[in-house]
């Protein structure tokens, strides 16, 4: 809820302040107290091997860029995958949505990132890219149109497959693609190959989104944990594009990044089964009298998938 909306229902109950009040006070709680938990969780999230990665635009009045309030900002949204442990789901709010900020975003990461066909995932040290299907599969269902409907065919054929397979585990899920989906992508592949799809139309399009990505297309045939498409990533990132409907924008940078931590504690509790409002009573009554600063491990009875947040807070 917007804090101009909050600051009126305070009002009904006595309460009389202003939305930069409320703002001050959850940016101050958020670096005081949720920034060390969230940069916890980006630890643990980065020494994975697989991550799901995507990204919204957002709105920032006052940037250090000296670019317009108008200006587009970014927040970005990275997501484990759920045969590597607990899910994290993490927000990082930026400027643009360049290569450098990515690779800020996963410093330290080594593994496959699986996400949609922007430009900006590639060339970074350490760290390969699954595309996505659903992506390419939407490019043929706009190509309205009976060749369009064969290469959306080809898709439906990858995903009835990989329903059948989602309990497996990653082995036995890498073997059972190998044998039953890769002989179908090759033969969509070979098809888009030697078809005759040229000019600017949608077909062409289509055409040329799936072999400009040939390779990260292929990649969850080879790795059991990758999933096929980025469809986590732009469901964990949905709150926020919902949420920016309701708030609209931050007037601060420094507001933009305690949303982003905000929404990480809020969307990997969710995930992990917790109840986020407790979670919170637990995190602002307890932290503030632990020496979480010099020691740093308490925290990891703070996470949202921990024995004790588990036991305390499960919804």
């Amino acid at each position: 809820m917007p804090l101009y909306r909050q600051v009126k229902e305070w009002e009904r109950y006595g309460l009389l302040t202003n939305d930069k009040n409320l703002s001050n006070w959850v940016i101050r709680a958020a670096e005081d107290w949720l920034l060390p938990v969230y940069e916890q969780m980006k630890q643990t999230l980065t020494a994975k091997s697989v991550l799901h990665v995507d990204e919204t635009y957002a709105q920032i009045i006052n940037r250090s860029d000296g670019k317009s309030g108008q200006s587009n900002a970014y927040n970005w949204v990275s997501r484990s995958v759920p045969s590597q442990g607990p899910i994290i789901v993490l927000f990082q709010s930026a400027l643009s949505r360049s290569r450098s900020v990515l690779a800020d975003f996963i410093a330290g990461f080594q593994g496959t990132v699986i996400c949609d066909g922007y430009s900006a995932y590639g060339n970074l040290p350490d760290v390969t890219f699954a595309n996505c299907w659903a992506h390419v599969r939407r490019y043929w269902l706009k190509a309205d149109s009976k060749n369009g409907q064969i290469g959306v065919d080809y898709c439906d054929q990858l995903y009835h497959l990989e329903r059948q397979f989602k309990h497996l585990s990653p082995g036995k899920r890498r073997k059972s693609r190998q044998k039953h989906s890769k002989p179908i992508v090759e033969k969509f592949l070979k098809w888009v190959d030697e078809s005759p799809f040229f000019g600017k139309n949608a077909l062409a399009k289509a055409a040329e989104y799936t072999l400009n990505r040939v390779h990260g297309l292929k990649a969850f045939l080879f790795d059991g944990r990758i999933e096929i498409d980025n469809n986590p990533a732009e469901n964990a990132i949905r709150p926020n594009v919902i949420g920016r409907k309701n708030w609209l924008f931050s007037v601060s940078e420094a507001g933009a990044k305690a949303n982003a931590i905000c929404l990480s504690l809020a969307e990997t509790a969710k995930a992990n089964g917790i109840d986020f409002y407790q979670y919170l009573v637990t995190l602002m009554t307890e932290l503030p009298n632990l020496p979480i600063h010099q020691q740093p491990e308490i925290l990891k009875n703070y996470m949202p998938w921990s024995k004790k947040i588990q036991a305390t807070c499960a919804k």
